[in-house]
């Protein structure tokens, strides 16, 4: 019976929460994957590949392409605006990467998918590492928004995000010993056949296998 709804978009964040909730919490959730006109839209088939591997039966993804005009401006999903290196960005509050309002849009989604589902939680894998660029992956948007979600009247539904305060090398530490297949992931922001190597999450996942002292099984072009 499902419990729960986690958000995967097929990365490494993600991914390892799905794992954690499976194995770690006994949950049994129910899965939703957005697609919004990103460049990296590989992603969702990751997202596939391992709610199959998990043997999870209900997985939505939903098509938000019509909601491409409202993230014209992010590198993420403009044709013109080229996703940035690591060095281009560094103590950037805001970076081109951000999309706006994501979060609170998926969110809100997951969360009207949960009241259908009758589940009690919604789970999205912010950490820490996001923090410093986007403010929708912070504790406070976190607290304020459950704030929000208790004026229901009838079905209570929260919000959590377990790893708000893990960096991204405790995500892979905690993933390797759930037995993670990080080769069924994919990070970059670029949706080439091999990774960049070169834009703000390959760094910090390139960085994560390094502390972790474990190869990569990812194809990267630099």
């Amino acid at each position: 019976m499902i419990d729960s709804v986690a958000i995967v978009s097929g990365g490494m964040d993600s991914v390892t929460l799905l794992h954690y909730l499976i194995k770690v919490e006994k949950r049994a959730p129910a899965i939703i994957t957005f697609g919004y006109g990103q460049k990296h839209d590989k992603e969702i088939e990751y997202a596939k590949a391992q709610a199959a591997l998990l043997g999870c039966q209900e997985h939505l993804v939903l098509d938000l392409a019509l909601l491409r005009p409202l993230f014209a401006n992010s590198a993420l999903v403009s044709l013109e605006t080229a996703v940035p290196d690591i060095m281009d960005v560094l103590g950037d509050p805001q970076p081109p990467t951000y999309v706006p309002n994501r979060n609170m849009i998926f969110l809100a989604l997951a969360v009207a998918y949960a009241e259908t589902q009758g589940a009690s939680d919604v789970f999205y894998g912010a950490q820490r590492h996001d923090i410093y660029g986007y403010w929708d992956t912070t504790p406070q948007f976190l607290e304020r928004l459950n704030q929000v979600y208790t004026l229901n009247r009838k079905t209570q539904v929260t919000i959590q995000a377990p790893f708000i305060q893990y960096s991204k090398t405790d995500i892979l530490r905690q993933g390797l010993e759930l037995d993670v297949d990080y080769g069924l992931t994919w990070s970059c922001y670029e949706g080439h056949e091999a990774a960049c190597g070169r834009c703000p999450t390959c760094a910090e996942r390139i960085k994560a296998f390094a502390e972790v002292g474990t190869p990569d099984p990812l194809p990267y072009a630099a």
